[in-house]
C-alpha cells in the first residue's frame, strides 16, 4: 500500500487548502484501488493522515462538473464479477416527480431527460441472482469494494469479509451507484455520520440539495439520505447519486405517498414495489423501510405523550387502521428481500415507533417493533441481503444503555442507527447539543451509525449552515465514541492537536481542527496580527498567565532537576516491589 498526493495548484480550484489540508490516496492490490485521505502537514515537518470523505471534489486535479456527475469508480469492478446485466429498466414517469400527465414536463423519457449526464442503463443480478456484499462474504470473496474498507479502516480485508458475513457490519453499494467511495458501516469500525437533506413541499430546490449533499461531505458525512416529500423528488435523487461519493439512503415510502396525493390509504404494495425499483434502478444504496409497525402494537401508543413521530411509522400505521389488516411492508418483506438483493440494497429497518419525546422512552410499543424488527432481520439475512437496525429518538441518559443493549440481544448484533438520541426536550434551537450528548453515549455502547441533528430539528428544514454544524457536532461525538472504544489509531488525531497547542504551533491547531475555518476566525477575532500565530499565549490568559507557557518554562529550567526526581521515583518503586516480593517482612534470614 503507497501513498500518492494531490496538493493544491497556485489556483487552487476545488482545493481543500482553504480548510487546512491536502488531498492523498493510498492505493491498494490494482491500480484503479485508490482510496483517499486527508493529509495535514504540519510546521514541524510531519504529516497526520486522517479519514476522507469529502470525494473528489477536493483534488484539485479533476475537473468537477455536476452535470456530467463523478466518474463511476466502480464500475469495472461490478461488471468484472459477472453476475449482473444490463437492461431496460422501468420509464420513468410523470407521477415520479410529483406531476400529471398534463403536466408540461410530462415527457420524461428516460434517465437522460432528467440528468443530462452520460448515458446509462440499469444494472441488476443476472437471473434474480443476489449480488450483495453479504453474500460474497458467505462464500468467502473478498471484493475490491471489502479491500478499499479495508485500507479506510486500518483492517485486514479478511476481517472486513468476515463482519459483514456474520452480519455485524453492512457495506451499503447499490451496483447502479457505480460513483461511490466504499465505506462500512459496524460497531467494531469507526462509528459513522448520515446526514439527511432533501426538499420539502414548501421550500428548497435541486440546486440547493445539491449543494448541501456536497457540504456535508465536506465536513465528514459518511452517508446522505434524501428525504425529499415534495415535487422532483426523481429529479433531485438523481442530481444527488450522480454527484455523491457516499451512499445515498431513502425512505420509499415518501415518494410513493406523493404518487397517492398524499392518502395514506390509498397506498398498495404495487406503488411502493414499483417505487422501490425505481429507486434501485437509479442506485439508492439503503432504504428505511417501516416493516415493523403492526397492526396489534398501534393502540400501544394511545397514552403516549407524543404519539407516533416518525413520518414512515405514522403513515404506515394510518394505513393499517384505514385497511384493519397488517401492513403491506410486512406481508411482503420477503419478496422484498428479493428485489433488494438483485440490486445489492442494504435495508435500514424503521424505528416507525420510536419515542419522540423522552417521558415515552422504552416503552412497550418501541420494543415491542424492535422485537419484530429482529424477526425481519433474520428474514434479510437467509436472502442474503445486508441489514442495519434504526433506533430512537429521544431517551434520556439513564435509559439510553437499555436500548443498545436490546438491539444488540435481538438483532444478533446488527448494526444499530439512531437518530441522537436527544437527552432531553428543553432546548429548541439546540437540539444538536442535546443529542450530540446521547449520540457520544450510545456510539461509545455499540451503535455503529449516527444520524446528525441540526439546530434545526423541530424547527424547520437546515440550510447549508446548519447541514456543517450539525455533522461537526456528530463527528465530535463519533470520534468520542472512537477513542472509548480504543480504535485503532482514533488518538493519534488528538495526540497531534495536543502536541501542536502545548508547542503554540497554531497554523497546526487549525489545520488539524474538525473545522478549520472556525477555529482560526475566532482566535483572530481577538488577535488578528499575523505575529500572533506564533506567540506563546492566546488571548484567554494573555503572555503572564498562560498554563503551558508556564509548563514550558518549568521544564526549561528545571528539566535537569525533574529528569533526577523522575529517576529517584522509578528507583524507589523498584525497591518497594522487591520489599513485597520479599514477603514484606523487615528482617530476612541470613543465607549459609
Amino acid at each position: 500500500m503507497t501513498l500518492q498526493d494531490a496538493r493544491t495548484p497556485e489556483n487552487g480550484q476545488h482545493s481543500a487548502a482553504e480548510i487546512g489540508w491536502h488531498k492523498g490516496y493510498l492505493t491498494g492490490s490494482r491500480p484503479d484501488l485508490r482510496v483517499p485521505v486527508r493529509r495535514v502537514h504540519l510546521t514541524n515537518g510531519q504529516d497526520v493522515t486522517l479519514y476522507d470523505t469529502s470525494g473528489p471534489y477536493t483534488d484539485p486535479h479533476i475537473e468537477n462538473d455536476v452535470r456530467r456527475g463523478l466518474a463511476p469508480l466502480r464500475e469495472n469492478w461490478i461488471i468484472s464479477r459477472g453476475d449482473t446485466e444490463e437492461y431496460a429498466g422501468r420509464p420513468p414517469r410523470p407521477e415520479d416527480d410529483g406531476l400529471k400527465h398534463t403536466s408540461p414536463r410530462g415527457g420524461l423519457k428516460n434517465l437522460d431527460a432528467v440528468f443530462p449526464g452520460r448515458p446509462r442503463q440499469p444494472r441488476r443480478g443476472r437471473g434474480g441472482a443476489a449480488v450483495t456484499q453479504l453474500a460474497y462474504a458467505r462464500r468467502g470473496e473478498i471484493t475490491a469494494e471489502m479491500e478499499y474498507v479495508a485500507i479506510r479502516e486500518n483492517v485486514s480485508p479478511e476481517f472486513v469479509r468476515d463482519e459483514i458475513a456474520a452480519g455485524r457490519a453492512v457495506l451499503p453499494a447499490n451496483v447502479n451507484h457505480p460513483e461511490i467511495e466504499p465505506m462500512i458501516i459496524g460497531k467494531n469500525f469507526l462509528v459513522k455520520v448520515n446526514a439527511n437533506i432533501g426538499n420539502s413541499a414548501v421550500t428548497s430546490s435541486i440546486e440547493e440539495e445539491v449543494e448541501k449533499m456536497t457540504w456535508a461531505t465536506r465536513w465528514g458525512a459518511d452517508t446522505v439520505m434524501d428525504l425529499s416529500t415534495g415535487r422532483n423528488i426523481h429529479t433531485t435523487r438523481e442530481w444527488v447519486l450522480r454527484n455523491s461519493p457516499v451512499p445515498i439512503g431513502t425512505v420509499p415510502l415518501y415518494q410513493a405517498l406523493e404518487k397517492v396525493d398524499g392518502k395514506a390509504e390509498e397506498l398498495s404494495w404495487e406503488i411502493y414495489k414499483d417505487t422501490v425499483i425505481e429507486q434501485a434502478e437509479q442506485g439508492v444504496d439503503y432504504m428505511t423501510v417501516h416493516a415493523g409497525v403492526l397492526l396489534r402494537y398501534v393502540p400501544l401508543t394511545a397514552r403516549r405523550k407524543t404519539g407516533i413521530v416518525s413520518r414512515g411509522g405514522s403513515i404506515m400505521a394510518a394505513w393499517c387502521l384505514a385497511h384493519h389488516k397488517e401492513s403491506f411492508l410486512y406481508t411482503h418483506f420477503e419478496e422484498l428481500c428479493e428485489i433488494l438483493a438483485s440490486y445489492d440494497v442494504t435495508y435500514s429497518l424503521g424505528d416507525g415507533l420510536r419515542p419522540g419525546s423522552i417521558a415515552d422512552a422504552n416503552d412497550e410499543a418501541q420494543f415491542a417493533e424492535l422485537r419484530t424488527l429482529g424477526e425481519l432481520n433474520s428474514i434479510a439475512k437467509r436472502h442474503g441481503v445486508q441489514t442495519m437496525i434504526e433506533g430512537p429518538g429521544h431517551v434520556p441518559m439513564h435509559k439510553i444503555k437499555e436500548n443498545i443493549d436490546l438491539q444488540q440481544e435481538i438483532c444478533e448484533e446488527a448494526p444499530f442507527y439512531t437518530l441522537g438520541p436527544l437527552t432531553t426536550d428543553i432546548a429548541p434551537a439546540y437540539d444538536h447539543i442535546t443529542s450530540g450528548i446521547g449520540a457520544a453515549m450510545i456510539a461509545w455502547w455499540g451503535t455503529a451509525m449516527l444520524c446528525y441533528v441540526t439546530p434545526k430539528e423541530h424547527l424547520g428544514l437546515p440550510d447549508r449552515d446548519d447541514v456543517k454544524t450539525g455533522v461537526i457536532t456528530y463527528k465530535i461525538a463519533a470520534h468520542a465514541a472512537d477513542l472509548a472504544k480504543g480504535h485503532p489509531g482514533a488518538q493519534e488525531w488528538d495526540d497531534a492537536l495536543s502536541d501542536a497547542r502545548f508547542e503554540f504551533r497554531w497554523e497546526d491547531q487549525f489545520n488539524l481542527a474538525l473545522d478549520p475555518d472556525t477555529a482560526r476566525a475566532f482566535h483572530d477575532e481577538t488577535l488578528p496580527a499575523e505575529p500572533a500565530k506564533t506567540a506563546h499565549f492566546c488571548s484567554m490568559c494573555g503572555p503572564k498567565f498562560c498554563s503551558m507557557k508556564i509548563s514550558q518554562d518549568i521544564r526549561r529550567e528545571h528539566g535537569g532537576d525533574l529528569a533526577a526526581a523522575s529517576e529517584a521515583e522509578a528507583g524507589m518503586a523498584e525497591k518497594s516491589k522487591e520489599f513485597a516480593a520479599a514477603g514484606n517482612r523487615v528482617y530476612l534470614p541470613i543465607a549459609e
